[in-house]
């Protein structure tokens, strides 16, 4: 069973949806990123998710962005955040990690040493957020060869031959956006995707995890509802970060998160 499989089950042992959490990788500084993927476990997140810093990030919104920026300047490079998860797997073992990150970034290691030199780290996934499913194949064999997923991103509007695709070849979950756009920190979802989860279902794909928007407890709750296995918040644990909030308020934010995730939950004041 892998890392995401036993967390998908863990969650619907104890009625719970999963809550990922993400970085970039050497934002604010090598040590201190580390500090902060620590907390984010501490405060609850069944996975983690992290990107490399890439210097046109086309998914990302202007907090991401941001941070990707910051990383570069301060010189962190690929082989600085493969050590960065290798690290983070030496602490955290149990806890599924997935890397985003762009096809510009991959190619030039090449896919297969890319998705080789991942696994080796300890990642569990790769998501290429600008590689089209049309395109993807290649990336879904070396994943394979390497014993890690590729998760592939679907949206409502995405076409059932697109979501087939994203069946067949997408595995560990599958990345479904929130809102049109890019990522960020919404104040309120605009949710339509039972069709969507539907469609994915009847196609066997990976569970369906929502991302791009989530921010608070109340979103964590309302994705669930309706019909996600599990939730992304990214943005709104990167601005924290740039804030310099200390290890004890980002846990305890994305404590708030996790507790959204019970099925009876209610919202408690931030």
């Amino acid at each position: 069973m892998t890392r995401y499989a036993a967390m998908f089950e863990r969650c619907r042992e104890v009625g719970e949806g999963a809550l990922g959490a993400f970085l970039m990788l050497g934002d604010p500084g090598i040590a201190a990123c580390e500090a902060y993927l620590d907390a984010l476990v501490a405060g609850g997140a069944g996975m983690v998710e992290v990107g490399i810093p890439f210097s046109d990030p086309i998914a990302d919104g202007p907090v991401i962005q941001a941070a990707a920026q910051r990383a570069l300047g301060a010189g962190i490079r690929t082989d600085d955040c493969l050590a960065m998860i290798a690290r983070f797997r030496s602490r955290h073992p149990a806890v599924p990690v997935g890397v985003l990150t762009y096809a510009n970034i991959v190619a030039a290691r090449g896919i297969p040493r890319f998705a080789t030199e991942l696994a080796a780290a300890g990642a569990d996934s790769m998501l290429v957020a600008d590689v089209p499913t049309l395109e993807a194949e290649p990336y879904a064999a070396a994943a394979r060869a390497a014993g890690i997923d590729l998760v592939m991103i679907a949206a409502p509007n995405t076409p059932r031959p697109a979501l087939e695709r994203i069946a067949a070849l997408g595995s560990g979950y599958t990345y479904c956006v929130a809102r049109p756009g890019v990522t960020g920190a919404d104040e309120r979802l605009q949710l339509d995707h039972q069709p969507l989860f539907a469609a994915l279902a009847e196609a066997r794909a990976a569970p369906p995890v929502l991302g791009f928007g989530i921010a608070t407890p109340d979103q964590v709750a309302q994705a669930l509802v309706h019909g996600a296995a599990g939730v992304i918040s990214g943005s709104a644990l990167v601005s924290r970060v740039a804030k310099g909030e200390s290890l004890a308020q980002l846990a305890s934010f994305v404590a708030a998160l996790k507790a959204a995730t019970v099925l009876d939950f209610a919202p408690a004041a931030l």
